[in-house]
């Protein structure tokens, strides 16, 4: 009977409170608490679609709250200052106070372990430097007839659809204030990057949104309408991103507004659906020949493309398909497995991709045993919140850093893990009117300038003590990172890292290269024969 005993006592109240309301009438509180609980105890036993609530009749709706609230009872009240999933107390409070321009310091020591395994720092020079200025920039596309100087430090992207209007203004403002980039994401320029007049990077995703004909197809001549803006500086085109790479996606018919209609030139009342692949190439080839379309379209601003590490051959066709052709893009952006701002399926988020660290260093290895390196800039995005982060980034391969959740805090994000579910407490990832509007652009964009700021004087201030001039000078000698209690390596030491032009004499001692890059084609994405035979084996 415990079972009932919550209903059973609702029963047994509501007459008393209706005997009892007719001396106190404070007692109608009681009959509209009892009369609420029967109504919905009585409801749990009739219906037959959850088994709980037919065993537990009204209890089972108090297990329904607490779950309801667990991660933000988790986040306030059981996770420690330095559990980083997704992003750690002690990571958001340092993106909080940089944003607010209050002072970041810290008392009393380190939280972390220093003789835990994982632990990384940058080791430091007895002949350190000084700088005044931190503005460090990385000049992509040099060649280019339109060149592009960006940051090191810039705001990844996050379409206008995932994000609310006022997000998405109070962004581009802080990054025109910055001078650094603000990537529009697949969902194209809105009408609110165009309003503030940061620079933008142009994404291009399967969609073609922005750029696409009546059939889903790449349109040239739209192409060039929004190319050839002031505003936009460079063209990414997006092979895949770290949140669900090789995945597609679909805007329901009924959440294609008038404005999403006219930003992505999708038509209102249908599905606006985002292929898992490109049509407008199916080759590494063809791939770098749209390239070089687009740049020409653009009238010679940077191109590149933006990817997730999967199948290492398909890279590797990339690759080859440089060499051969002498077709190169301005720059290759690597999206590491641990990023994503919105929603995916959780199989995507936990278990497809590589993470950014080893994606960036076989993008980097590729390009360098190539003799590529110094023609071709990387950016990397993957989980970069504060100046260490970008410092190891750049260590092991980068020219710079893009950033999602970390922008996303500065612009108030309290990790309330609701991205999807429309019901953005801060108005950040939502489009509902009622909740984006309170998100004040300016004060947000003043946050977003501010964090920026102090991240790259915090950098600056790495660098010095490192004994080093600019970011270009970190390499995998200057991060340490201890891997067991009694052990320490560099990165240099603890990754093989190819040399100039060592592809082209041979295949290296390194187990990606060996198995892989023979097999690779420039002419396909296709499996090399022998894995082809291994997945038919099964079949057998």
């Amino acid at each position: 009977m415990h079972r009932y005993l919550v209903y059973v006592l609702a029963i047994l109240l509501l007459p008393v409170s209706l005997y009892l309301a007719e001396y106190w009438a404070a007692w109608y509180w009681g009959v509209g608490i009892s009369a609420a609980m029967v109504i919905v105890g009585t409801w749990d036993l009739l219906q037959k679609r959850s088994t709980l609530r037919r065993n537990y009749p009204v209890m089972a709706h108090f297990r329904y709250g607490l779950e309801s609230i667990g991660p933000e009872i988790r986040q306030y009240f059981v996770q420690s200052d330095l559990e980083d999933v997704p992003f750690s107390r002690q990571q958001r409070a340092l993106i909080y106070q940089r944003s607010k321009n209050e002072m970041d310091v810290v008392p009393f020591g380190t939280l972390r372990s220093t003789y835990a395994v994982d632990y990384e720092w940058i080791n430091h020079s007895l002949a350190p430097t000084e700088m005044a200025d931190h503005d460090f920039r990385v000049l992509i596309g040099p060649n280019c007839a339109k060149p592009y100087s960006a940051s090191v430090f810039n705001i990844s992207a996050m379409s206008f659809g995932s994000l609310s209007a006022n997000a998405i203004r109070a962004l581009n403002e802080g990054a025109r204030r910055g001078g650094f980039y603000h990537d529009t994401g697949e969902g194209s320029i809105s009408p609110y990057h165009r309003e503030m007049g940061g620079d933008l990077v142009w994404e291009i995703g399967s969609g073609y949104f922005g750029c696409r004909d009546e059939h889903g197809g790449f349109s040239e001549e739209r192409f060039v309408a929004n190319a050839n803006t002031d505003q936009v500086k460079m063209i990414e085109i997006k092979l895949s991103q770290g949140a669900k790479p090789g995945h597609g996606g679909v805007l329901p018919a009924a959440k294609v507004s008038a404005e999403i209609s006219a930003t992505r030139g999708v038509p209102m009342g249908v599905d606006c659906v985002s292929p898992s692949k490109h049509s407008a190439f199916n080759t590494p080839v063809e791939l770098l020949q749209f390239v070089v379309r687009l740049r020409e379209l653009s009238g010679g601003k940077p191109v590149g493309f933006k990817l997730a590490i999967g199948h290492p051959w398909e890279w590797f066709g990339i690759a080859k398909a440089m060499q051969e052709t002498g077709l190169l893009p301005d720059f290759i952006v690597v999206d590491g497995a641990e990023g994503g701002t919105g929603a995916a399926p959780a199989e995507f988020i936990d278990h497809v991709g590589v993470p950014m660290h080893e994606a960036l260093l076989l993008v980097h290895n590729t390009l360098v045993g190539l003799d590529l390196r110094d023609r071709i800039r990387v950016g990397a995005a993957g989980k970069v919140s504060s100046a260490f982060d970008i410092a190891r980034t750049i260590a092991l391969g980068a020219d710079w850093c893009n950033a999602g959740r970390g922008f996303m805090f500065a612009l108030g994000c309290i990790q309330s893990l609701s991205c999807h579910s429309d019901r953005c407490p801060t108005g950040i990832a939502t489009q509902n009117p009622n909740r984006w509007r309170h998100l004040d652009p300016a004060d947000k964009a003043t946050r977003v300038h501010n964090y920026h700021e102090n991240t790259l004087r915090a950098l600056r201030d790495l660098l010095c003590a490192a004994g080093l001039q600019h970011p270009a000078e970190l390499g995998p000698e200057h991060i340490v990172r201890r891997v067991s209690p009694v052990e320490i390596r560099s990165l240099a030491s603890l990754y093989r890292y190819l040399t100039p032009g060592e592809l082209l004499r041979r295949v290296p001692d390194h187990a990606v290269f060996h198995d892989f890059w023979a097999d690779a084609r420039s002419d396909s994405f296709q499996p090399p024969a022998r894995i082809q035979a291994l997945r038919n084996s099964k079949s057998r």
